[in-house]
């Protein structure tokens, strides 16, 4: 009996199949990591700021709303395709589809395994977060090398029923992973919310450099913010990202000046990753900050003083 031949359409379906598959267990172990790295940072390994995955969960998020549908489609298809022509079961490329996929399943499985008993004999702390990390590897690999060499043996043309109760449970548990992200990271408007206030604080880094540079120039303090923007050099000071209003600015001695913005949310500078050193102690409220740009939901002012030592000015050249 001649072997079943591959039609394009069979072709791009299992193409179009394990690439989903693929990108979707990536990307559904990446969040699930970035979930961990959140909830049990350690500090030994990398430097954490709050907030610090919020980019990489929302990419990982949007793939897998993306991907697992597409993967639950076509896997629909292949099934009523095989259902309908049982010989598409015996072509070349399922069977290197799948044999294939339990291969890179087994083998991450080891290297997983390998990694754990590595990290034992090392002697290494092996941290909540390790542990829960090498757990969610051995849990979604597993269970879906398990779901293929049961359709490598037939199991799932024998039940469509329970075929179609994976697929259901597969998207629950994808769409529970995907809204735990709003409570970790937040909404996406509360997310908005926030890169508009770190936004603030990058701006305000900068007119704060700007500053103590004009006055390294020209020893004095700029009147206004319009005297520090520079169209040869490209300076320009940048504006509220939302209001698109100027920041306010006051000079408050010969060697000190003030600026402040109005934020949406709390934080400090960790919040919005490394941040440029103070030119000096500063205070808001009249009580001195240990942080350089902590800020309430609200007008926040921050007060600057130059170090003539630790700045000096330019020399100027005859």
């Amino acid at each position: 009996m001649d072997k079943p031949k591959v039609t394009p359409k069979d072709f791009f379906l299992w193409v179009g199949a394990m690439a989903s598959l693929y990108g979707g267990v990536v990307a559904f172990i990446a969040l699930l990591f970035d979930y961990i790295n959140q909830t049990f940072p350690n500090p030994v390994t990398n430097a954490y700021y709050p907030g610090q995955y919020s980019s990489s969960i929302s990419y990982e998020s949007a793939t897998l709303i993306v991907l697992t549908p597409v993967f639950l489609i076509i896997m629909r298809l292949i099934r009523r395709g095989i259902a309908n022509d049982p010989s598409r079961r015996e072509i070349w490329i399922r069977r290197w589809a799948l044999f294939l996929t339990l291969f890179l399943a087994g083998a991450t499985m080891v290297v997983d395994l390998v990694v754990l008993v590595n990290t034992y004999l090392q002697g290494e702390d092996m941290t909540a977060g390790f542990l829960l990390k090498v757990l969610a590897v051995l849990l979604v690999v597993g269970l879906g090398f398990m779901h293929f060499l049961a359709d490598l043996w037939g199991y799932w043309e024998r039940e469509p029923a329970r075929a179609r109760m994976v697929n259901w449970a597969v998207g629950a548990l994808v769409l529970a992973t995907v809204v735990a992200g709003f409570f970790i990271i937040g909404t996406p408007q509360q997310m908005r919310v926030q890169k508009q206030d770190a936004i603030r604080v990058q701006d305000l880094q900068n007119i704060q450099w700007q500053v103590v540079n004009y006055w390294q120039q020209k020893e004095k303090l700029p009147a206004s913010l319009s005297d520090v923007n520079d169209p040869i050099s490209n300076t320009i000071v940048p504006v509220d990202p939302q209001t698109k209003q100027p920041y306010e600015y006051k000079v408050t001695g010969r060697l000190s000046f003030q600026f402040c913005a109005t934020f949406a949310t709390k934080g400090d500078s960790m919040q919005n990753g490394p941040v440029a050193r103070p030119v000096a102690p500063i205070g808001v409220g009249g009580k001195e900050l240990t942080d350089n740009w902590q800020h309430d939901a609200a007008r926040t002012c921050f007060e600057r003083t130059i170090d003539p030592e630790r700045y000096p000015p330019f020399r100027k050249t005859s």
